[in-house]
């Protein structure tokens, strides 16, 4: 238990007050603004903590700082550039990874409500809801990093919160070489592949480093062609000029207004790209992804979940078919071996490190 708890708590209303201002609305990038409220919290700590020593004085200013401008008890995980993913079980249990390797910290939130406010911390911004009637929802902090969060009833022990953290600064395909993702020549080849407006998939699991991986692809994307990126919380970091972020909406209060990345999809193609750039196909927009690419949009880019690349194959046999049309197999095989041209197989090692085990070209159908 926190002895500070309610000294922290008296400290914190007063500066509410103080400041007159919502919580919710605070960046961590307004320096005017933090450095208002760090002078406020000095004057108060001094005020109300009579015997308390310097070092816990600047302890309780940091927490303080932390639960007001940035997300509570998870803040100093999100400064840690070394740590990739964080985990929030219910208010007791902070896990985070470091190295592939998954470990418990000794952070703690005050209760489900300290975590439920700063899940709306996260979401409000992004014009997103999470309550009863819609408790799940997908976000991303302003740095890009992808958070999921899921509250009760359908989270039992408490509300929880995943976060993928993405660098500060995006990886280049030197890091990803240094790293052991891939080699040198492996680069090489991806890179003429990307120019030679090939249609790639990356395939992998859950966090293998799909994501990263088409980020790097991207960046091969020769700057004065037109790309649309499409994804469910905007991740993909271009350093490219002309680029169109276009992100999904959940549906409203009333289950209406909905867009999903297939209906991105398809009003992708009324925008003139070069190139379409999916973060992941996940069902029936896989169908019309295989369109564009059999249509003239060559040198399209997109992730999925599969364990090989003949398992992407396989599902996207099934994304198709959840598009609800009835088409027979051999036709959307046909689709697929027209389609799509290089399979990129990445997979987690056990020691936590990520690599690219196959690159698979699409060569056909088999006894065609």
């Amino acid at each position: 238990m926190d002895p500070y708890i309610n000294l922290k708590a008296k400290i914190q209303n007063k500066v509410i007050e103080e400041l007159d201002i919502d919580f919710k609305d605070i960046s961590d990038d307004n320096e005017e603004l933090k450095q208002r409220i760090n002078a406020i919290l000095i004057r108060c700590i001094e005020e109300e903590s009579l015997n308390l020593t310097n070092q816990q004085k600047k302890k309780i200013k940091e927490e303080l700082l932390d639960e007001i401008i940035g997300f509570g008890p998870i803040t100093q995980f999100l400064k840690d550039s070394s740590v990739t993913e964080i985990m929030v079980n219910g208010p007791n249990k902070i896990y985070v990874e470091r190295n592939g390797k998954l470990t418990l910290t000794d952070a703690k939130f005050k209760n489900d409500d300290h975590v439920m406010h700063v899940i709306k911390k996260i979401v409000s911004p992004l014009g997103r809801r999470i309550d009863e009637g819609s408790p799940m929802v997908d976000a991303r902090l302003p740095n890009g990093s992808r958070v999921n969060a899921i509250i009760p009833p359908l989270a039992i022990d408490g509300p929880s919160i995943t976060i993928r953290k993405f660098s500060e600064d995006p990886f280049t395909v030197e890091d990803l070489v240094r790293f052991g993702t891939f080699t040198s020549k492996m680069a090489e080849f991806l890179r003429y592949c990307v120019e030679g407006r090939l249609n790639i998939v990356v395939s992998g699991g859950t966090g293998s480093g799909k994501t990263t991986t088409l980020n790097v692809l991207s960046s091969f994307i020769p700057n004065e062609e037109r790309i649309i990126t499409i994804e469910d919380a905007a991740e993909l970091q271009l350093s490219q000029e002309h680029v169109v972020r276009l992100e999904t909406r959940p549906a409203n209060l009333e289950g209406k207004g909905e867009i999903t990345i297939r209906d991105l999809v398809k009003n992708s193609l009324r925008m003139r790209p070069d190139r379409i750039v999916v973060g992941e196909v996940r069902s029936g927009e896989a169908l019309d992804m295989l369109q564009a690419m059999n249509t003239g949009h060559d040198g399209s880019l997109t992730t999925g979940h599969a364990n090989s690349p003949r398992d992407m194959l396989s599902r996207l046999e099934t994304m198709v078919l959840m598009s609800g049309m009835n088409l027979p197999v051999r036709a959307i095989r046909d689709q697929i071996a027209s389609a799509i041209d290089l399979i990129i197989q990445q997979s987690r090692l056990m020691d936590g490190s990520r690599k690219i085990t196959h690159i698979t070209e699409v060569q056909g159908m088999e006894g065609m």
